[in-house]
């Protein structure tokens, strides 16, 4: 709990920075137009592919005996390919909506 606390009170600065950078996101994504959501979406599926990579490095470089690291390695790992496979479903369904039907 100390070790905690400890992390807590070092990285004040950078909790503050991501709780702000969430709020900013909600922000910005609710006032997006329907119109750009696909190209957004794509953008989003790179963004996500990098994550994985990234993660995936980061699991191949951390010590086999730091669980914290791996375990969220695995978790950006993850959550990552669940946001890409969802983006490419969400992506695909709305360009059929504007094929012309036979």
């Amino acid at each position: 709990m100390n070790g905690l606390l400890e992390f807590i009170g070092t990285n004040i600065e950078m909790i503050y920075i991501l709780i702000l950078a969430v709020f900013l996101g909600v922000e910005v994504i609710k006032h997006i137009p329907a119109v750009l959501h696909t190209p957004l979406m794509s953008g989003a599926n790179a963004l996500s592919g990098v994550v994985v990579v990234g993660a995936i490095l980061v699991m191949l470089n951390a010590d086999p005996d730091n669980y914290f690291a791996l375990t969220l390695g695995f978790i950006a790992v993850v959550l990552g390919i669940l946001n890409v496979v969802g983006g490419f479903a969400v992506t695909g369904r709305m360009l059929k909506m504007f094929k012309k039907k036979s």
